[in-house]
C-alpha cells in the first residue's frame, strides 16, 4: 500500500498529543477505516501531517504495536494488524434501509439454495454445470488471445459495443445455425456475460414489477428464477412430465414461459415435438413470450437431437439463450441471446445500463476460436468422453444402488438425475459429503412446498476412472440411512 495514504485524523483538544494521536489511530483501525494489512505512513510523514513531533508519532506507533493494533516490519514500515472480527466495530444502522422495498435487501432474491454441508471439499465431486478443463486446448486459446492483444495495440482505444463484437456474433450465428438449427443473422445475436446476464437483461425488459406472471419449470433452474424475481415478476411453478413442460398446466395470465426443452434442468428429458408446437401455439394465443435456455444441448448422446425450440418460432416469441461455459470454459463468462428483432434495441439499452459491453479481448479470441473450427473439434471430442462417463455412471448406479434409485432418461447434457425411494436426499447429501462425495439434492431445484427426493450428479468434472469409487462411497452412505 502506498505510504502516502491520506489520513483524516481528528486529534482531540484535551489531554496530551500522544494520547490524542493514539486514540485517533486506534479508532480508525477499530472502525475498519484502516483495513488489516494496510501500510501506514512513516512516523516522519505522519508527524508532519497531523502537526505533532516525530517522537510523538513514533511513540503512538509503538504503543499501538504493543497493544496488537499494528505490526512493525522494521525498515518495511508499520502495518495494520489482522484483528479478531469482534474487535472491529462498524455501524449497521444504515443497512435497514427503511425507504427501500427490495427483494435483495429482504433476502428474497433467490439463486442457489445453500447446501447443508460442512468441512473440506470432498475428494470426489459430482458438480453440476462444470465441464472438463484438462482436455481443453488452452495453447490454442492462449495464441488467439495474444493475437487479440496485438490487434488491440494497433487500434484506437474504445469501449466494446454493447451488442458484442461483430466477429463473435457472426461466429455464434454460424455455430447455432449448424449445431442447433437456429436460423439467425449477426444482427440477431447479443453477446452477454454468461447466460445469467442474458436472463437478467430479458427480465429487465419484459417484467413489469408486481404484475408480470412468469411460468417456470418445477423443478427448474434456480438462477433463472432469481433473475425474474429480482425484476419483480410473480412466479408460477409448472410441472414437467416425460415430454417436458406440461403446457395445459400453464396459468392463463402467464406472459413469460421459461423452458429448457433440449435437456430439462435438472431432470434431463427432452421436450417432445408435439409439446413444443403446443407451447408455441399457447404463447401465440395469449401474446406471451418464451425464454429458451439451451445450456448444454450440444453434448448429445443420439445421432440427431430435436432442433431448438427457436427453430419452430415463426412470429418472434422465443428468446434463445446459450452459453459457452459448458462447451468451452466457465471462466470466459460468455453467453448470448438470439433475440426477436422487436426486442433488440431494448435489450441493448438494458445492457448499456448494466455495464456497457463484454470484454473485447476475450470476445475477439473466442470469435477466432469458433471461426477456425476449434470449438467444433473440442465439442466432438468431449461429446464422446462425456458419453463414456455417463455410461459408467449409469452402470455403477444400477450395480451399487439397486432398486433404491431410478435414473431419469436423458439424451444430452453433463449431468443425470436420480430418483430415490424411501430416502431423505438432503440427509444423504450430508452423509455423502462426509464420505468424500459431493452431490446435489433435487430439492435445490424445487420451488415451493414438497418436491422430489433424488440427486443430481454432474459428470463433467469427474473422470470415468474415478466414478466407480465415488458411487461405492455414495452407496455406503445410502446404506446407513
Amino acid at each position: 500500500m502506498d505510504p502516502s495514504l491520506e489520513l483524516d485524523l481528528q486529534l482531540g483538544g484535551r489531554g496530551s498529543r500522544l494520547a490524542s494521536l493514539h486514540a485517533a489511530l486506534r479508532e480508525a483501525i477499530a472502525s475498519g477505516r484502516l483495513a488489516p494489512g494496510l501500510r501506514l505512513p512513516s512516523s516522519r510523514e505522519l508527524a508532519a501531517r497531523v502537526g505533532v513531533s516525530r517522537n510523538t508519532a513514533v511513540a503512538a506507533y509503538e504503543l499501538l504495536a504493543s497493544e496488537g493494533w499494528l505490526e512493525s516490519r522494521g525498515a518495511g514500515g508499520s502495518f495494520v494488524a489482522e484483528l479478531p472480527q469482534a474487535a472491529v466495530t462498524v455501524s449497521d444502522r444504515a443497512s435497514v434501509a427503511p425507504w427501500a422495498d427490495s427483494r435483495w435487501l429482504r433476502g428474497e432474491g433467490g439463486g442457489w439454495p445453500a447446501l447443508l454441508t460442512s468441512g473440506p471439499a470432498p475428494a470426489y465431486q459430482f458438480k453440476t454445470g462444470m465441464p472438463e478443463t484438462a482436455s481443453f486446448p488452452f495453447d490454442v486459446l492462449r495464441r488467439l488471445q495474444t493475437r487479440a492483444l496485438q490487434v488491440a495495440a494497433r487500434e484506437p482505444a474504445r469501449y466494446p459495443a454493447a451488442q458484442g463484437l461483430a466477429a463473435l456474433r457472426e461466429a455464434i450465428a454460424g455455430h447455432v445455425s449448424s449445431s442447433r438449427a437456429v436460423a439467425c443473422t449477426v444482427d440477431d445475436v447479443v453477446v452477454t456475460a454468461g447466460a445469467q446476464q442474458a436472463f437478467d437483461l430479458i427480465a429487465r425488459v419484459l417484467v413489469t414489477p408486481g404484475r408480470t406472471v412468469a411460468a417456470v419449470e418445477n423443478p427448474g433452474y434456480p438462477p433463472l428464477r432469481a433473475a425474474l424475481l429480482g425484476a419483480g415478476a410473480k412466479l408460477a411453478p409448472v410441472p414437467v412430465d416425460a415430454e417436458g413442460l406440461v403446457v395445459e398446466a400453464l396459468p392463463a395470465e402467464a406472459r413469460i414461459v421459461c423452458v429448457t426443452p433440449s435437456h430439462q434442468s435438472p431432470l434431463g428429458m427432452a421436450m417432445s415435438l408435439a409439446r413444443r408446437r403446443e407451447l408455441l401455439n399457447w404463447a401465440a394465443a395469449r401474446q406471451a413470450i418464451v425464454i429458451e435456455d439451451d445450456y448444454d444441448g450440444e453434448f448429445r448422446f443420439t445421432s440427431r437431437p430435436l432442433d431448438a425450440l427457436k427453430t419452430l418460432d415463426r412470429d418472434g416469441r422465443v428468446f434463445y439463450v446459450g452459453t459457452l461455459s459448458k462447451s468451452m470454459l466457465p471462466a470466459l463468462r460468455l453467453g448470448y441471446v438470439v433475440t426477436p428483432a422487436w426486442a433488440r434495441e431494448a435489450l441493448l439499452a438494458a445492457k448499456h445500463a448494466a455495464g456497457f459491453g463484454t470484454p473485447a479481448l476475450t470476445q475477439a479470441a473466442v470469435a477466432d476460436f469458433i471461426l477456425e473450427g476449434h470449438l467444433l473439434r473440442h465439442v466432438r471430442r468431449m461429446r464422446a468422453e462425456y458419453a463414456e462417463r455417463r455410461r459408467v455412471l449409469e452402470q455403477m448406479i444400477r450395480r451399487h444402488l439397486g432398486d433404491r434409485a431410478a435414473i431419469y432418461p436423458a439424451i444430452a447434457g453433463l449431468h443425470l438425475a436420480v430418483a430415490l425411494r424411501d430416502v431423505d436426499a438432503d440427509e444423504l447429501t450430508r452423509r455423502a459429503w462426509a464420505a468424500g462425495v459431493g452431490v446435489e439434492p433435487l430439492s435445490r431445484y424445487w420451488w415451493g412446498e414438497g418436491g422430489l427426493q433424488g440427486l443430481v450428479l454432474g459428470y463433467g468434472s469427474i473422470t470415468a476412472a474415478r466414478i466407480p469409487e465415488a458411487v461405492k462411497r455414495l452407496a455406503k452412505a445410502l446404506g446407513t440411512l
